[in-house]
């Protein structure tokens, strides 16, 4: 990490000196162009053209003319380069800090509202450091280094107008601008996640939103969203208009403005003509070092809210992260478990004490919202109880490597994409016929050979499997784990009894030294467990 923080900061260095190096030459080009031409005619009205050098000259401004051409060059390059490193850090950073976030935190958030507000967000950043940071301090630098130089080559006067004038007033452009385009910014910013998150609803939904006869109001929702965003938008481009507007204005006025000083300068003999150009022509090169702040006005408010929304969430909760322990084959112990109320659970009952020895089936009982998960939760690690320890083997499942504990949620994970695939995220290197282990383990082959075998596609969120199908394969995946423990929550629903207890029966054969914890409220699951535990939750 600090490795490439350092190069980010090295090349970023590079590239606003090679920005100011870009607007300096620019400003040195046209002052010098103005000198040499106001120079030679100066010259020859007076008769000594013939001693008039204009070799020097020449020379420098196509030197300047090369060189920026060349500066700009490198400047884009390592620019980019910087960004789409530093960006491609922070998305890195991003998906670790998201990872370590509670486990009830992530179950509420939106997998389509959450990916297009990152892909947003740092789209947004993406321009924090190309059109803002890096613009502005080139400009800032530019601007004082040509004010120092009209100082010593023209007159103080000259250099307290143009510098004055180009460091004052774009900033109080920016600032008011900045201040109108704020609120619409960010109102075109939530249009459009809206418009997104609206539109990926439609289509992911459409069957049951036309099943249901609301397929046009909610076509109606995501048009209204695209409106606001349109509507945003326009003032958006309204501000930026009186903001490059203000911006002319202002360089036209401080180019008048020292054009005017200058020919006073000249009539009372303090300056010559040609020096008087070179302030009127570096006053009209400075307009560029600027130019940046009518592009950054209006995604200020963007950069804002994405900065904002970005830094929290690329903090990497340390705490809760595993150490990497590995585990022996063991007992998952409760020893005397309880876990207040916080955000992130419900309160449990009182003090939560029982063991599942390895090859055991324990089945966690009781209503809903008695902390059948929660408990689940805890025995993965997930959540750290207030009171207590959760023990495998010897170890506190928070300290153990990731993998070692499988937790099987009511809410299948399945990815848009074959069979294999979908299994192999659990056993990259497993080979065919593991894979049909599994899925016979489940009773899952007859299914999936005569629709395809291993090479079945299915669609996002495993579409094309039935709920208990996607059910088993999501089982098959756990098994391919090998996990030292397994949990389950409410495993065989969808499915009939009698496939249900095969299931059972073959998860408990596949694993015979695995000790599994199971929320359950079927007679099947009940049935075939070797223990079962009655949750009573807070204050029953």
């Amino acid at each position: 990490m600090i490795g490439v923080i350092s190069y980010l900061v090295f090349f970023a260095t590079v590239a606003s000196i090679l920005s100011i190096a870009v607007l300096g030459m620019g400003v040195a080009l046209l002052g010098l162009s103005g000198w040499f031409i106001t120079a030679s005619a100066a010259a020859g009205i007076a008769g000594l053209g013939i001693l008039f050098n204009v070799f020097a000259p020449s020379a420098m401004i196509r030197f300047l003319a090369l060189g920026r051409t060349l500066a700009r060059y490198g400047e884009r390059l390592l620019t980019h380069d910087a960004t789409l490193r530093a960006l491609s850090d922070l998305r890195v950073r991003l998906l670790r800090g998201l990872l370590t976030r509670p486990h009830r935190t992530l179950e509420r958030l939106r997998a389509s509202a959450l990916l297009n507000r990152v892909t947003a967000d740092i789209d947004a950043l993406d321009g924090a450091l190309l059109r803002l940071v890096i613009p502005a301090a080139a400009g800032a630098v530019t601007i004082a280094l040509s004010s120092a130089l009209l100082w010593v080559l023209v007159h103080p006067f000259i250099a307290v107008v143009v510098g004055g004038g180009y460091l004052v007033l774009p900033t109080l452009v920016f600032l008011v601008g900045q201040a109108a385009a704020r609120r619409p910014s960010r109102r075109a910013e939530a249009a459009l996640q809206a418009a997104r998150t609206r539109l990926v609803d439609l289509i992911a939904g459409r069957d049951d939103l036309a099943m249901y006869g609301q397929s046009v109001a909610v076509g109606k929702q995501t048009q209204d969203a695209f409106a606001r965003h349109a509507e945003a938008r326009r003032h958006l481009d309204r501000i930026d208009r009186r903001t490059g507007m203000s911006l002319d204005l202002a360089g036209s006025g401080i180019t008048a403005l020292t054009l005017a000083i200058g020919a006073r300068l000249v009539q009372t003999q303090a300056i010559g003509p040609a020096e008087a150009a070179i302030g009127v022509f570096a006053a009209l090169a400075l307009a560029e070092a600027v130019a940046p702040v009518r592009r950054a006005l209006s995604e200020i408010g963007r950069m804002v809210q994405a900065a904002r929304r970005v830094a929290p969430s690329v903090q990497v909760q340390t705490s809760t992260a595993p150490t990497g322990l590995d585990v022996c084959h063991g007992p998952l112990v409760f020893d005397a478990v309880a876990l207040d109320r916080s955000a992130e659970a419900p309160a449990m009952g009182g003090p939560l004490s029982f063991q599942v020895p390895p090859g055991a089936l324990t089945a966690l009982t009781g209503p809903s919202g008695v902390g059948k998960t929660t408990t689940l939760l805890l025995a993965a690690g997930a959540l750290s109880p207030s009171h207590g320890a959760v023990i495998l083997g010897g170890t506190e499942v928070a300290s153990l490597s990731p993998g070692r504990i499988v937790l099987v949620p009511q809410r299948n994970a399945l990815i848009a994409g074959t069979v294999a695939e979908n299994l192999r995220l659990a056993a990259p290197e497993a080979t065919d016929d593991t894979l049909w282990e599994a899925l016979e383990t489940t009773r899952l082959v007859e299914t999936i050979r005569t629709r395809g075998g291993l090479d079945l596609c299915l669609g996002f969120r495993g579409a094309g499997l039935s709920g208990g199908e996607a059910r088993r394969l999501v089982l098959a995946r756990a098994l391919l784990c090998r996990p030292a423990a397994l949990l389950l929550d409410e495993p065989t629903e969808g499915l009939d009894e009698e496939t249900a207890a095969e299931v059972m029966t073959n998860l408990r054969r596949a694993l015979p030294d695995v000790p599994i914890l199971m929320a359950s409220h079927r007679t099947v699951e009940i049935t075939a467990a070797d223990q079962v535990i009655a949750l009573r939750g807070a204050g029953r």
